[in-house]
């Protein structure tokens, strides 16, 4: 019994070592499907909430607040902070 489970753990190292493990997949798969879906609820509960009472300016206030949301995301997403982060840093440094 000890040897089969010491075998089976063995076996597991192994196909663990031959395995790349990481997180590009659920990634992915945010990307392609949860990110569309609560977009789409977004819009539906800002249409739902402002657009039937004619509150346009409430409406435009939460899509200001949505966007600003949509660009983190998007920030997040792309690895793009890096880069504004250094440019941004080197408005008050001083390079020599």
């Amino acid at each position: 019994m000890i040897a089969t489970s010491l075998d089976t753990l063995a076996q597991l190292d192994v196909l663990a070592q031959q395995t790349q493990l990481g997180t590009e997949g659920i990634r992915g798969w945010i990307l392609d499907n949860l990110l569309p879906l609560l977009l789409l609820t977004v819009a539906i509960l800002l249409l739902w909430l402002g657009g039937g009472k004619g509150d346009n300016a409430g409406v435009m206030r939460r899509v200001g607040g949505v966007v600003v949301a949509l660009a983190i995301i998007g920030l997040a997403v792309t690895n793009a902070g890096v880069d504004i982060g250094t440019f941004i840093a080197g408005l008050f440094s001083t390079g020599g």
